[in-house]
């Protein structure tokens, strides 16, 4: 499979579809389990597809037979897993929950649990900082955090909004900034230096409103060049970002009809796939910004969606 597409929903179902076509190619059974699908990844090697299903991590053999089952269950969050994240190599996996911890586990021994970071605070967003060695997260209680995983501590904070909750955040792929999006639509940018340099490790360069209603999920393009934020508001707006980091407004992706909840870039940044709470997931061109394929199934809200079409 070249182009991996996934969405998950409030339906239970977890499908995969075919991206050009829009044809649904393989729907996971779930019939003998309870819980919503909260988010999906996909691991680098395109063999894994991890599903955060309520309180449990369901690891799913991407090449498996259609009616297969997860090759491995991950049980310890005592709250709705919201956010997972592939390490680099595929050797872990980061999950983060409303219980307000951050979980590492270990795909390739028999005992999964590695690591156990207490947030404090329901867990909105985790991200893997690309040198390995970090987690950034984003919580309930208005901070983003990063999590040194040699020392095992949280070594940064951050509270760009105060106590207004952080929905999602997104790291450049070279590590180079991050961006935070609040409830209230609000996105907050930092410059990432090294930690060795005299410079602060998070430098704000730059705030601004990227809806005016409830913002779910951004995201930085893999080249750098587009952040796509995701809102109530039924739109996908995206933002252009300049060499010293500033972003102007693109285009507005017009066409769900409920809120959109999630979002993925293609590898070369050219595309762009949502998941709304009108049931769908739509492919986009962000070139022309038309919706380019219409992926209809799900009975229920679609809330996550994971695309892989790079190397393996």
């Amino acid at each position: 499979m070249s182009v991996i597409l996934v969405t998950g929903s409030y339906d239970h179902e977890i499908r995969f579809w075919e991206a050009w076509s829009g044809i649904c190619s393989r729907t996971i059974p779930r019939a003998a389990e309870s819980g919503q699908v909260n988010r999906l990844a996909i691991s680098p090697d395109k063999r894994l597809l991890a599903a955060a299903i309520h309180k449990k991590e369901y690891i799913y053999d991407i090449a498996a037979p259609p009616a297969a089952g997860p090759i491995a269950i991950f049980e310890g969050h005592n709250g709705n897993i919201t956010a997972v994240c592939f390490h680099s190599e595929g050797k872990w996996l980061v999950t983060g929950s409303e219980d307000g911890t951050i979980k590492i586990w270990h795909l390739r021994s028999n005992s999964h649990l590695h690591r156990n970071y207490d947030n404090e605070a329901p867990v909105n967003d985790v991200v893997v900082h690309p040198n390995q060695g970090e987690l950034i997260s984003c919580d309930q209680a208005g901070r983003i955090k990063q999590w040194d995983l040699s020392e095992n501590i949280c070594t940064h904070e951050l509270t760009p909004g105060g106590d207004t909750p952080m929905r999602s955040i997104s790291l450049a792929s070279g590590g180079s900034c991050l961006v935070a999006g609040s409830v209230k639509g609000k996105c907050y940018v930092w410059k990432i230096n090294e930690e060795r340099s005299d410079l602060p490790r998070f430098q704000a360069v730059t705030m601004f409103q990227a809806h005016n209603k409830y913002l779910t999920q951004l995201l930085v393009s893999p080249d750098v060049k587009f952040l796509a934020t995701c809102s109530a508001d039924t739109t996908i707006k995206i933002w252009s970002i300049s060499a010293n980091y500033e972003f102007k407004h693109e285009k507005t992706l017009q066409g769900h009809q409920r809120w959109v909840w999630d979002c993925a870039f293609s590898a070369d940044s050219a595309y762009l796939v949502t998941a709304s709470s009108d049931h769908t997931a739509r492919l986009w061109d962000m070139s022309t910004g038309e919706t380019v394929r219409q992926y209809n199934g799900h009975q229920k809200a679609a809330v996550c969606c994971a695309l892989h079409d790079g190397a393996g």
